[in-house]
């Protein structure tokens, strides 16, 4: 990151960028505090919906970023993951229509 602050292209990326990519990671990061959370109450490990939620959003904001960067190992990170955060949502929903047996 100093290299790149160094090399003048924080100049170069308009503030909005700098938003969703923070933005990117705060959301995600959050998710952890939620199943932190949710595990306390129960006191059991717990992934709550929530997690899965924010782990797609926060994912999408930092995919959005890593693409604007133009950032070939950002981009397959996060796009693999978010795939992986959907198809959990997707699971979770199938088996509370009762479709996994």
């Amino acid at each position: 990151m100093l290299a790149t602050l160094a090399d003048g292209v924080a100049e170069a990326t308009p503030w909005y960028w700098w938003v969703v990519g923070f933005g990117g990671q705060i959301v995600f990061a959050s998710r952890f505090w939620v199943q932190w959370i949710a595990s306390e109450r129960a006191r059991r490990s717990v992934v709550p919906i929530s997690f899965w939620w924010l782990s797609i959003f926060g994912g999408v904001l930092s995919l959005a970023y890593a693409i604007y960067r133009l950032d070939p190992v950002f981009i397959v990170g996060q796009a693999t993951g978010s795939l992986i955060y959907v198809r959990n949502l997707a699971l979770i929903n199938q088996a509370r229509a009762g479709g996994v047996g």
